[in-house]
């Protein structure tokens, strides 16, 4: 007796149907969903990553160890990880420096987070994290990094969590690598993020360490930094810390003249409030729509004339994926809230996804 193996159209138009009645069966969710439950950080999913580890720095700071999802590129010393958690209900983005060495034995990533003054995420981040909790991840991004030929002398210029992307940097330096001063700001010696760790290398010989206690010794004036450092018109500098001392740097510098050896890293306050309905703005196309909580942001755009892509009425799900450049949405599915900062692009799906407040469209 023969056995005729079935012909692959024939398997595929199976698979099909076996995947449509599951998703009827599921609905409003989607076999994918469920999958997400049992293996979230599996490849073919949304990047995410998985809290394994929380270690307190200063009384107002922790390390978070990630183990991110297989889609994972990995980064470049001194690059930042946009993260997305969920706090009370709304999925707030939020980008903080890699501090990590690119090289861990165990494949995971970290963060290390300064709780700041009505600091959403920070707060729940150094407050409220729980291991084992898994968080929305994009790729690192960034160009804040030593390049690919690391200079003969380099100065390390920061304030408070800006020292975050710089031990990043340190970190993957080996003994080696040649004349590094790290100039940093802090209230007091106890204030210093990874304080312990940056006077060891001062004290191996790997970096010259100088540290600045503004509660005693007040704040740096960028015009005495040569009393500190004598040599800074030669060294490439790296500095990250507050506006006002970074707007007093490239003043400095463009002033000497040497405004092409100074890279510069700045934090972005963000402050979104969520609501219901709200001004939608479409940027390629410079639409504005006010549009209402239950309306869908495909059905305002395509209302207002926008072309929208969209799969949706053909069965092709995810066809009207969209960046999210800032603002907040609500997903009519769940009511959950997702936030971006400017320029985030969070990437949301308008077919199910509602103006929570204004917000701009990359469309």
């Amino acid at each position: 007796m023969t056995t005729t193996a079935p012909r692959p159209t024939t398997v595929g138009a199976l698979r099909e149907r076996v995947i449509k009645l599951a998703e009827w069966v599921t609905t409003p969710l989607v076999p994918a969903d469920y999958l997400d439950v049992i293996d979230p950080l599996r490849s073919s999913a949304d990047l995410r990553g998985r809290i394994v580890a929380l270690h307190p720095e200063t009384r107002d700071a922790v390390t978070v160890v990630i183990k991110p999802g297989r889609g994972w590129r990995g980064h470049t010393p001194g690059q930042y990880v946009r993260i997305g958690v969920d706090v009370d209900g709304v999925r707030q983005w939020r980008a903080y420096s890699l501090t990590s060495e690119p090289s861990r034995g165990d494949g995971c990533i970290a963060i290390t987070v300064k709780a700041i003054p009505d600091g959403t995420v920070s707060n729940h981040l150094v407050r409220r994290a729980t291991v084992g909790t898994v968080i929305q991840l994009d790729q690192a991004a960034g160009d804040f990094t030593l390049g690919t030929r690391t200079p003969d002398k380099i100065l390390f210029l920061t304030a408070g969590s800006g020292i975050t992307p710089v031990m990043g940097m340190l970190r993957n330096m080996t003994d080696e690598c040649a004349d590094v001063v790290v100039v940093h700001s802090a209230p007091s010696a106890d204030d210093v993020i990874f304080g312990g760790e940056l006077r060891l290398m001062a004290r191996r010989g790997r970096i010259r360490l100088v540290e600045r206690h503004t509660d005693t010794d007040g704040m740096l004036d960028m015009d005495r930094l040569g009393d500190l450092v004598d040599d800074v018109a030669e060294r490439e500098t790296w500095a990250c810390g507050p506006a006002g001392m970074l707007d007093a740097l490239e003043a400095r510098w463009d002033t000497a003249g040497i405004a092409d050896r100074l890279h510069t890293e700045r934090f972005r306050p963000t402050v979104i409030t969520a609501g219901d309905g709200g001004e939608v703005t479409f940027v390629k196309t410079g639409t504005v729509v006010e549009a209402e909580g239950s309306q869908t942001l495909l059905d305002a755009g395509e209302a207002a004339g926008v072309l929208m892509p969209s799969g949706c009425r053909m069965g092709i799900c995810f066809g009207c994926v969209a960046p999210l450049r800032q603002g907040a949405v609500r997903d009519l599915r769940t009511g959950d809230v997702t936030t971006a900062s400017p320029g985030d692009n969070v990437q949301i799906q308008t077919c199910v996804s509602a103006a929570a407040g204004t917000c701009e469209i990359a469309l």
